[in-house]
């Protein structure tokens, strides 16, 4: 009988660990949770050496996964949003300028929602969704909280008044806090989906303009914006913390981006070691596209990396899907490049460059060049404080090699023979940049910005 059982005993733990190792790994199939800080550069993220901002949550984040040094997105918030959401540079989509982004249609974009859900995935768009135009459903959202606009915060400004969650219009009450209640509905959203895979574009009020008191803010406070900046780190450490509260942390990707650099109007307090950042917001210079990113994913990514790899924003879509395990569209062009082996501690062959488009300027960028659509060829060997333009006649084989190379890039992408931007050269609404005219034939030179 000792021997039977014996027998029996080694039978029963050999099927379990075959069944254990053929099962799928926790970290197979993570949830996904995409938080995109709004007007938000690397100049004002403590872990990336702000001079006059701590941000403790986003750091403990950092240091428990990635931090990319060199993590570049469009710089202006809708054309960034739509090539992040659909893993293709404007050229293709025609979302190159505000404008364009709002006449997308869900027929011909597809988002990173409507994939995921092949794989199983709910998803939730929470917060700012203003320059896409429908709702977050018509493009693939399961669930949504969006307000019109950006910089939302309490009622008493103008766009506030309102808000809405799945297509049912509601106050946003006195006292009530925006940032706060689209924490509450996240909350709410993964502790129900909890047992099944979700995908949450969590797309934060702040550090949009217009910058208010923060429900931490003192009385007679004189530092509203560092106040936003705290508050959101707050808010990321909430997050943290309901997600180990619900025993999800380790099945959880957790992605921290910018939307775009700094605005212009706080850039001057932005800097890094005593110097500003060449650019902000809107910026066709390194302080427009290049934005903090963080991936945390505890069990999965090492802690403690610090990575000056290229990462460009078209990254995510295919690094979702690879994750997912579900097929990219087959019927379109993708950008992106996965990141998924990477984040499992792989080391793939790295991007070797990013390309930025605004309107209807351009560059293409490796880790030490940059050359832009008019052919200016610049050493970036000191970005993001400065960029050297290299004289067009330059001898030198090094800067010459560099012009040849990214020239190649631009020829293959060829973003002229794409859809031509037909907005405002700026890149932003042609409605706002007519109230800036307006505003400064009547009243002169104003410090406020739409930002928009």
């Amino acid at each position: 009988m000792k021997i039977h059982h014996a027998v029996w005993f080694a039978a029963v733990f050999f099927m379990s660990a075959i069944g254990r190792a053929a099962a799928p790994s926790a970290s197979a199939r993570p949830n996904i949770i995409f938080i995109l800080a709004d007007d938000y550069g690397v100049g004002e993220v403590g872990c990336y050496g702000a001079d006059h901002y701590q941000t403790p949550q986003i750091d403990a984040l950092a240091a428990g996964g990635i931090r990319f040094t060199h993590g570049y997105t469009v710089s202006l918030c809708g054309p960034s949003r739509a090539q992040l959401l659909t893993g293709r540079y404007g050229f293709r989509t025609g979302g190159t300028n505000q404008d364009a982004v709002g006449r997308f249609t869900s027929a011909e974009q597809k988002l990173i929602p409507s994939t995921l859900k092949a794989a199983g995935y709910a998803s939730s768009m929470i917060g700012k969704w203003s320059q896409f135009p429908l709702t977050p459903a018509a493009f693939g959202f399961d669930d949504y909280l969006q307000y019109k606009g950006s910089g939302i915060y309490w009622n008493t400004q103008a766009k506030a008044k309102t808000y809405v969650v799945n297509g049912e219009t509601k106050d946003l009450r006195d006292g009530e806090y925006m940032p706060d209640l689209m924490h509450r509905h996240l909350v709410d959203y993964i502790t129900a989906h909890r047992d099944s895979p979700f995908y949450v574009h969590y797309s934060l009020s702040h550090t949009h303009n217009e910058i208010l008191p923060t429900p931490d803010s003192a009385p007679d406070s004189q530092t509203l914006y560092a106040d936003n900046v705290a508050y959101l780190d707050k808010l990321v450490g909430r997050l943290m913390a309901e997600l180990d509260r619900l025993r999800l942390r380790e099945k959880t990707l957790v992605i921290f981006m910018g939307d775009n650099g700094t605005a212009s109007i706080q850039a001057a307090r932005a800097t890094i070691g005593g110097r500003r950042l060449d650019g902000a917001k809107g910026s066709m210079r390194e302080g427009g596209g290049r934005v903090p990113l963080i991936a945390s994913w505890p069990g999965t990514v090492a802690p403690g990396q610090v990575s000056e790899e290229l990462v460009d924003s078209t990254d995510f879509f295919p690094t979702f899907a690879e994750l997912a395990g579900v097929d990219l569209p087959s019927d379109r062009v993708l950008d992106g490049r996965s990141l998924a082996p990477r984040l499992k501690g792989n080391a793939p062959a790295p991007r070797t460059w990013i390309f930025h488009q605004l309107a209807r300027n351009w560059y293409v960028r490796d880790a030490a060049w940059k050359l832009n659509q008019a052919g200016e060829l610049f050493d970036m060997s000191d970005a993001p404080f400065s960029e050297k333009i290299v004289a067009s006649d330059s001898a030198d084989p090094v800067a010459q090699a560099a012009r040849k190379r990214l020239q190649a890039v631009l020829d293959e992408l060829n973003p002229a023979g794409g859809i031509p931007d037909t907005g405002d050269p700026s890149g932003r609404h042609a409605s706002n940049i007519e109230k800036k005219k307006k505003a400064k034939k009547d009243v002169g030179p104003t410090k406020t910005e739409s930002e928009e």
